[in-house]
């Protein structure tokens, strides 16, 4: 008969011995063993992706250390949970019980008043938290529980920790061993599993359970046909939504079609947005483009029009079109730093006056005042130009657009050094 309890929670390991993977951090040696071997933990925040064995290093450390483990998900508890747990560890305390261990899963999700909560039991050493969290603690716990707490870093685990999890599943699992399974090929389900240890014994057992027949021959086939689709592991509000959209960005930024179409599947194979991919490409077509190819803003102010009117799956097809075009585009970024040089100069220089020949003069008494006297009109001049000081007094010949180095902004900038020679210091005649 199949188990109530899942696979994973029936193989997961007791003791520190067992624990697979993380020897950066767990191995002889390694700062946290040391502490766990002295039988003093501080308390900490295990940050790393779903599956790593957060949760399963958090128990062995309070079985090992003989402590009361109280746990808690952030997903649904709040400060009166936190309270409670935290009056009966004091209760404990008193009663000459070890120092407990609050195990507080997913501790991102605990607002500023809930993380709060803990400081005070924290500090005064009532108990020992382990926060685990797949987000950034930088980010998402606040700086003064991050200061109490050590934060180690667990790694996704490697194709040889997943497998020695599996073989040992196999070999361990009351109810896997009547099921004389044979490891044939192991690559699909790997894939499938992210990394994740927890999926990868889910998608193990779910194989099992679907077998025709005895004994079981695992098969990239048999497990492609029972997993139809792998499940990416993409949160669209955690840092991996972050840190994907970055890298497509820089693909794109960087040139690189190919990588950029890799991460542009990822998001949509996650589930992303297509107007938050859309958007992100419209900033870029001005931020990273911009006047070396101006055509790259319209097409992306298209692209984002058409993905808004028509959605996945089709919209797909736009994304690709843009995320090409805009890689395969010459690149300039100085639009972008001529904005922000012109920023730093009024942030440096204050509200610095218009001068009197650029003033409007609406009125006799603003005329009487000089207000527009000595404006020169462009288009009454030869080429529609006429060299003039547009800028205030004090800011005389101070460059802030510099032209990059692609044919359009070159010849821009030929122009502008025969145009400006006596106001700014372009090169009349620029290499190219």
């Amino acid at each position: 008969m199949m188990p109530h309890t899942p696979l994973a929670e029936r193989v997961r390991p007791q003791k520190l011995d067992d624990y697979i993977g993380q020897e950066h951090i767990l191995g002889p040696g390694k700062p946290l063993r040391k502490s766990i071997e002295s039988g003093k933990i501080p308390s900490m925040i295990l940050w790393g992706p779903p599956g790593v064995g957060k949760t399963t290093l958090a128990r062995i450390m309070a079985n090992t250390l003989k402590r009361p483990f109280y746990n808690l998900s952030a997903t649904d508890a709040g400060v009166k949970q936190v309270r409670e747990l935290i009056e009966k560890a004091e209760r404990t305390r008193f009663m000459g019980q070890s120092q407990a261990v609050l195990f507080i899963d997913e501790i991102h999700r605990f607002n500023k008043s809930q993380q709060d909560s803990l400081l005070k039991a924290v500090e005064n050493g009532t108990i020992t938290l382990v926060g685990a969290t797949t987000e950034n603690p930088s980010f998402e716990v606040n700086a003064a529980l991050l200061s109490r707490s050590e934060v180690f870093v667990l790694r996704q685990l490697e194709d040889s920790a997943l497998l020695e999890v599996l073989d040992r599943a196999v070999h361990t699992d009351d109810w896997l061993k009547l099921k004389q399974i044979e490891l044939v090929e192991t690559d699909a389900l790997l894939l499938a599993s992210g990394g994740d240890a927890r999926r990868l014994l889910n998608n193990l057992e779910q194989v099992v359970l679907q077998a025709d027949s005895e004994p079981i021959r695992i098969t990239n086939e048999l497990v492609r046909n029972t997993i139809q689709k792998r499940m990416l592991r993409y949160d669209k509000a955690g840092e991996e939504h972050y840190d994907i959209i970055s890298a497509f960005i820089k693909s794109v930024r960087g040139s690189d079609p190919n990588a950029a179409l890799y991460w542009l599947a990822r998001m949509i194979e996650g589930g992303e947005d297509p107007v938050f991919i859309a958007r992100r490409l419209l900033i870029l077509s001005s931020e990273d483009i911009g006047n070396a190819n101006p055509t790259a803003l319209a097409l992306a102010t298209s692209a984002m029009q058409a993905v808004q009117m028509i959605g996945y799956p089709e919209s797909r097809i736009i994304l690709s079109q843009i995320t090409i075009y805009l890689a395969c585009s010459p690149k300039s970024n100085t639009a972008y730093a001529a904005i922000g040089q012109a920023q730093k100069t009024v942030s440096d220089t204050g509200s610095l006056p218009v001068p009197l020949h650029l003033r409007n003069a609406p009125t006799k008494l603003m005329k009487d005042l000089a207000y527009g006297a000595g404006y020169q009109y462009a288009h009454q001049f030869q080429g529609n130009f006429v060299p003039q000081e547009f800028m205030p007094e004090e800011l005389h010949g101070n460059i802030l657009y510099q032209p990059g180095k692609n044919p359009r902004e070159i010849a821009w900038l030929k122009q502008l050094g025969a145009m400006w020679k006596d106001f700014y210091s372009y090169p009349s005649d620029p290499e190219d």
